[in-house]
């Protein structure tokens, strides 16, 4: 018997990876967070499985339906929003799973960080301007620890792309104008790959106000970073014709100039 932990995507059904829904056709019993994963993610469970929303339980709960399906040798497909690597409370199931003896797997699923750039168009990363991407969110009812405050994260430039702070939006263009100018660019995110999505662009100076008159508090991602507007760029090394490496040789000569 086994819990197979399955990130179901961000929101569009088609987006939990085959295996993943491979699973969910497979248990019997099928474990979803009601409140964020699609009814069609569960819809393909079959006739006879036990299919539980987790969006009223507490965590014991959740670990009595293991623990009940361990007892009965039966396999377990725990369905949660987005990718279980990034604020699911996997880590403190498994805790309690482990101390139970019951067996687990993790089985990936797409980001909303990924679905908010596929919804922008946009990569995060671009040639000799950021290649660092860093996952956070704002200080708020749950805590994060002093060294990962935003002032000290906007230090680095990178692209940073904040979960669960969209009702914090005022506090995070606050804390980051400690660091960047109002110009400085951000893209809001509304249920990226929900028929219901929504993009609003703007800048630091601007973004709050747009984001409170479309009335958005919840399920939305918040990207800031210099490449949301910038197209002024060297091209990458991948398909440059004068660079070689181990799958391609460099098909023009570059001529070094004199010293």
């Amino acid at each position: 018997m086994t819990v197979f932990f399955i990130g179901a995507g961000p929101g569009d059904p088609d987006l939990i990876t085959v295996k993943g829904a491979k699973l969910v056709e497979r248990c019997p019993v099928v474990l979803y967070t009601g409140s964020l994963v699609p009814a069609e993610v569960v819809a393909r469970a079959r006739e006879d499985a036990l299919v539980l929303s987790s969006e009223a339980m507490d965590l014991d709960e959740i670990v009595d339906v293991c623990r009940k399906a361990h007892i009965a040798g039966q396999d377990v497909a725990r369905v949660q929003t987005g990718d279980l690597s990034i604020y699911s409370s996997l880590a403190e199931t498994t805790r309690r799973l482990d101390a139970l003896e019951i067996d687990w797997q993790v089985i990936p699923g797409v980001s909303s960080f990924q679905a908010s750039a596929a919804a922008l168009g946009q990569e995060l990363t671009l040639p000799e301007v950021c290649q660092t991407i860093i996952l956070s969110r704002a200080s708020g009812r749950t805590p994060v620890p002093d060294k990962e405050n935003l002032k000290s994260l906007a230090q680095h430039e990178a692209t940073l792309c904040l979960f669960l702070s969209i009702s914090l939006i005022r506090k995070v263009v606050r804390e980051l104008k400690d660091v960047y100018s109002g110009d400085w660019p951000i893209a809001v995110v509304e249920k990226a790959s929900h028929p219901q999505q929504r993009i609003i662009r703007g800048t630091l100076d601007t973004i709050t106000e747009k984001v409170e008159a479309a009335g958005i508090k919840a399920t939305a991602m918040i990207i800031v970073s210099k490449v949301l507007n910038h197209s002024d760029f060297n091209d990458s090394k991948l398909y440059d014709n004068t660079f070689s490496h181990g799958f391609r040789r460099a098909r023009v000569v570059v001529e070094k100039e004199a010293s």
